[in-house]
């Protein structure tokens, strides 16, 4: 298998020419690590293109996560005794904070009425089936929440950007995700799809960061940096999936996540205000910020718009449900 750090080195002259180090804020949390200069200063990209001049601190944090935390708890008592099913996808760029959010969602839930999917390459088998097939065999019974660590949008998205699928499987399938979506809804499930936003310099600091910390190396893939060279094309990716599936049954709700800890919170909130469950506080779920998650046609990415992304979308359909979507 090729070293990813070799074509790292050549994207990221900081890596020849300086040391950098990796601190942490809290030495009991090492998912929210810091990049240092030379000098000790920080390598502070999380500010592009975000709504907010500091990150969200360490204490409030802690407080919103674990009430939040309670409140997921119940919404899991809840959909355990109506016999409800939730799946919740998890989708976004390399180093968009999926994992690291997951890892709060269900933290505190109880692992037999939770699972988390985050299925490898097909087998030989899974490719010759229907697209969707291997997905389906991990839906949510009765009582149960699923999380998927990336889903079947990698058709969407990763596969067309990296020649993995052909120009037919792709247009197939996006004519085919919301009607399969409309079949999830209609049959019961809590279907909620959340994309993790995270700006171009800040996704670039994000990889530096698995090649300089021993502990994270293994994160770095060699898709990963591949995907420096093709921003461009996984943005385009991104607004062709956003017109075809971001429907009003199944719409999208976009997590600015340049601010890990904000974004974790506001994801919880974000999913916890659809659902009327029991013994809800409203006063602790609150309304989402605005600034930080909403629909996809209102947290836009620097430098998106209609015409230059998606200069030939996917053509309307008078039917909602069915594309083109939601976005602008």
């Amino acid at each position: 298998m090729p070293d990813p750090s070799a074509d790292l080195a050549a994207h990221f002259p900081e890596l020849r020419d300086q040391r950098l180090v990796v601190d942490y804020d809290d030495a009991d949390d090492a998912d929210d690590p810091v990049l240092l200069r030379p000098d000790g200063s920080p390598i502070d990209t999380w500010r592009e293109n975000y709504p907010y001049s500091t990150r969200m601190p360490r204490a409030e944090y802690d407080v919103v996560k674990r009430l939040l935390q309670i409140e997921l708890l119940k919404l899991q008592y809840w959909i355990k005794d109506t016999g409800g099913r939730m799946v919740i996808l998890f989708e976004g760029r390399d180093a968009a904070g999926k994992g690291s959010t997951i890892k709060r969602f269900t933290e505190h839930l109880d692992p037999r009425g939770a699972r988390v999917v985050a299925l490898g390459k097909p087998t030989e088998r899974e490719r010759g089936e229907w697209y969707f097939q291997r997905y389906v065999n991990h839906l949510p019974t009765e009582g149960e929440i699923v999380l998927f660590d990336r889903s079947w949008y990698n058709r969407a998205g990763v596969e067309p950007v990296m020649g993995y699928c052909t120009d037919e499987q792709y247009e197939r399938f996006m004519r085919q995700a919301p009607l399969f979506e409309r079949m999830l809804v209609d049959d019961g499930i809590v279907l909620v799809k959340l994309w993790f936003s995270v700006s171009k310099s800040e996704q670039r600091t994000r990889f530096l960061i698995r090649q300089v910390d021993p502990v994270r190396q293994w994160k770095l893939s060699a898709n990963d940096v591949k995907s420096l060279d093709r921003w461009d094309a996984y943005t385009e990716a991104k607004v062709k999936m956003f017109r075809a599936t971001d429907t009003e049954i199944a719409p999208w709700t976009v997590v600015k996540s340049n601010d890990k800890k904000r974004a974790r919170v506001e994801a919880m909130r974000s999913v916890l205000a659809r659902v009327d469950y029991a013994d809800k506080d409203e006063d602790v779920v609150g309304e989402p910020d605005l600034n930080v998650v909403g629909a996809a046609a209102t947290l836009l990415e620097e430098g998106e718009d209609e015409a230059s992304l998606s200069p030939t979308p996917i053509a309307p359909s008078p039917d909602p449900d069915h594309g083109p979507g939601l976005h602008p």
